[in-house]
């Protein structure tokens, strides 16, 4: 018995520390900062999804572009006020098609979209999904490892004491480690799941209250595809992301263009390099990496936004970015780095 019970020291034991460890990454993230403007608010409250939207809308609203149906779009003036409005513009010139699907996750993994999430993370205000997802996994295999010890230490216990009578209950020699271990899992699992930091959070609200005056983008922004004020446009919108379907990068009809920080890459490499944020929201910008859903990392692309789901894989999953999976429309896709970042593949 006692060896088994140092048997249990010695596996538990490690795992207590790791998730500690883990605890102390996610809670050591950099004390906090400001949210800068809508595309930042836009990517702590939908991810990637909702940035895209609300440029699509920007640029849709004062006459830069049209988007018709069935999901057409058609560029009236080549004008961009801001490093996302052209890569809107960038990947809507690359593209074989005016498709709104396709444009609309193309914008997602461009690099100027993927910038976002590192700047917020590198002020504390969002998790990264490596950092999240590696916690996610360790506390939920611990979890479910030490409950089944748990069990198997109480019957344990019960038969000893039958067998051979009253003595140190094998459950009570073992506790101390299992209750090291399963706390720590728990709180691994539950701190995974909280993608925007409180200081995040709270950005985001000192930003709204600022605002003097919510144009279309600006709504898309806070409120998602809802807050919208044009019917048509956001009928488009939640219709294709709801929809669309992005083949996996490889495969993808036209590679992800990139921005003057990723230059040096192909746009055949670009494709195939892994994304670090990625979204899947429901209602087209909804949560994901970007809304309280999920978020990604390792080494996979994700699409997202109501239902969109799409991965390939880099090293990845879904957007959860557990990495390692697959990328499920809204809580899996693993990304990699996001510098140069394109969508490859999947909280």
């Amino acid at each position: 018995m006692n060896v088994l019970a140092f048997l249990y020291y010695l596996v538990f034991g490690p795992l207590a520390v790791v998730l500690v460890l883990k605890l102390r990454r996610i809670r050591r993230a950099p004390a906090g900062g400001t949210v800068h403007d809508r595309y930042e608010t836009a990517f702590l409250n939908g991810g990637p999804a909702r940035v895209a939207d609300t440029a699509i809308t920007a640029l849709h609203s004062d006459g830069r572009i049209l988007v018709g149906g069935p999901g057409i779009v058609q560029v009236l003036r080549a004008t961009a006020y801001d490093p996302v409005e052209r890569a809107v513009l960038q990947e809507l010139s690359a593209a074989p098609t005016a498709a709104l699907g396709p444009l609309r996750f193309a914008v997602m993994r461009h690099p100027a979209v993927q910038e976002i999430g590192d700047g917020l993370a590198a002020r504390g205000l969002i998790l990264e999904p490596r950092v999240r997802n590696s916690a996610a996994a360790w506390g939920g295999v611990v979890l479910v490892v030490g409950s089944i010890a748990t069990l198997f230490s109480l019957v344990f216990t019960l038969f000893d004491l039958v067998a051979f009578g009253p003595r140190v209950p094998f459950l009570l020699k073992v506790l101390p480690v299992l209750g090291v271990a399963l706390p720590a899992a728990v709180m691994c699992a539950v701190a995974a799941k909280r993608r925007v930091t409180p200081a995040g959070r709270a950005a985001v609200d000192a930003f709204t209250r600022a605002q003097p005056f919510a144009d279309p983008a600006l709504l898309v922004a806070l409120q998602g595809l809802p807050g919208l004020p044009d019917p048509g446009l956001r009928d488009q919108l939640a219709t294709t992301a709801r929809t669309y379907r992005p083949m996996p990068a490889h495969r993808h009809p036209y590679p992800a263009s990139t921005s003057s920080s990723s230059s040096s890459s192909s746009s055949s490499d670009a494709a195939l390099m892994p994304v670090m944020w990625c979204a899947a929201a429901a209602g087209g910008g909804g949560g994901g990496c970007g809304g309280g859903g999920s978020s990604c990392s390792g080494g996979s692309s994700c699409s997202g936004g109501g239902g969109v789901s799409g991965c390939s894989s880099s090293g990845g999953s879904s957007c959860s970015s557990s990495s390692g999976s697959s990328c499920g429309s809204s809580s899996g896709s693993s990304c990699g780095s996001s510098s140069s970042s394109s969508c490859g593949s999947s909280s």
